[in-house]
């Protein structure tokens, strides 16, 4: 008895009862249309910093499902660079940080050019630059080998470990692949936003590489979810909103993958999920607008270059509690220079201490709400 969906006899002619995902379908092309159509209505900075804040929260909250934590700051320095964005406080990033950042680059820019294995070997190499995960020797550029057994998907401590999924053999890769690729470009009749539901299914079900099958499924998911937007540049992120519902996005992966070749109940919950993703966007886009209006605002006063780099960290939602000492080391002054910053922005109506008592006095946007 079969007990992967990849083992059923008619694997992979997907069915879906059209019907039971019509409405979920409209309202997240409806609220696609309605994002793009407000994106475009503003400025070209304003939504080249929404643009950099998305982009900025895949590649952390991708790279975050897998157990990686990713440098914000470089993160955001890197994407800003290889879009040609002025951005104060860029930083060096880590080669790994580039390598994640190229590759959800290249699937959304170039999002209409076709997929090819060279391609997707080209992500899995920036993915591992130094040929490892973590301190493991992969292979990289190629399909997995399954040289130490079949790929499983597992959890529990040695001993007692519980097999969620067991990937296709590794001598049947190279055939999947074909047939996925090939599915991949072709210009059917499937609403592309169906199909970036199926895409992520099937690919990672294949599981084609040792290690990175997850971030990849994502881009592609993000390059067909821009070819579906009818647009390079992202304002919502599907993987912050995989991240928030992790749980259930496993628990129905498991269930599909251990079921039927009826992929209604994972379409259902792909397209929930892309509807809360495009929901939550509105707070990145307030966020921005926030972040204009305040320098619009300030546009006449003084303010230094320390001073615009801390400001523009409280308006980006600053981690913790802003004190001299931390004004001093972020803005690499010393802690006298860091009074004076803060003194004067308070003198200009701009920050005020937090009520908050403590052992350092803390201070905030004033205005800002609580």
């Amino acid at each position: 008895m079969s007990c992967y969906i990849h083992q059923k006899i008619n694997w992979p002619n997907f069915i879906w009862k059209i019907t039971e995902l019509v409405n979920l379908l409209s309202e997240a092309r409806n609220l696609q249309g309605r994002l793009i159509g407000r994106m475009e209505s503003l400025g070209f900075d304003l939504r080249d910093e929404a643009l950099l804040d998305t982009l900025t929260l895949d590649v952390l909250k991708s790279a975050e499902i897998e157990g990686e934590l990713l440098n914000p700051e470089q993160v955001r320095s890197s994407i800003a660079q290889r879009l040609g964005m002025e951005f104060a406080g860029a930083v060096m990033s880590d080669r790994n940080v580039d390598g994640m950042v190229e590759m959800m680059i290249d699937a959304t820019h170039n999002c209409f050019k076709p997929l090819t294995a060279d391609r997707l070997f080209d992500w899995h190499a920036a993915l591992f630059p130094m040929g490892r995960s973590g301190m493991f020797k992969i292979t990289v550029a190629d399909w997995r080998k399954d040289t130490s057994g079949s790929m499983q998907v597992v959890s529990g401590r040695p001993g007692k470990e519980k097999v969620h999924f067991q990937a296709p053999d590794a001598d049947l890769i190279e055939a999947e692949m074909n047939h996925f690729i090939e599915w991949f470009n072709e210009n059917d009749k499937i609403d592309l936003v169906i199909k970036a539901a199926i895409s992520h299914l099937w690919f990672v079900t294949i599981h084609p590489f040792q290690d990175g099958n997850g971030r990849i499924t994502r881009a592609l998911t993000d390059m067909l979810l821009a070819q579906s937007d009818k647009s390079t540049q992202r304002f919502y992120s599907m993987s912050a909103q995989i991240r928030v519902e992790r749980k259930q996005y496993y628990e129905i992966l498991e269930k599909t993958q251990k079921g039927n070749l009826d992929i209604t109940e994972w379409i259902k919950w792909f397209l929930s999920c892309l509807i809360n993703a495009l929901k939550s966007t509105d707070k990145t886009l307030t966020r921005v607008l926030s972040k204009a209006d305040f320098w619009n605002k300030h546009s006449k006063t003084i303010i230094n270059e320390r001073q615009k780099k801390i400001l523009n960290r409280l308006l980006d939602d600053f981690d913790g509690k802003l004190t001299s000492s931390k004004w001093a080391k972020i803005a690499k002054c010393s802690k006298d220079s860091a009074v004076r910053d803060i003194n004067d922005l308070i003198s200009k109506d701009i920050l005020q201490k937090e009520d908050a008592g403590g052992r350092s006095t803390s201070y905030e946007l004033k205005n800002a709400s609580r």
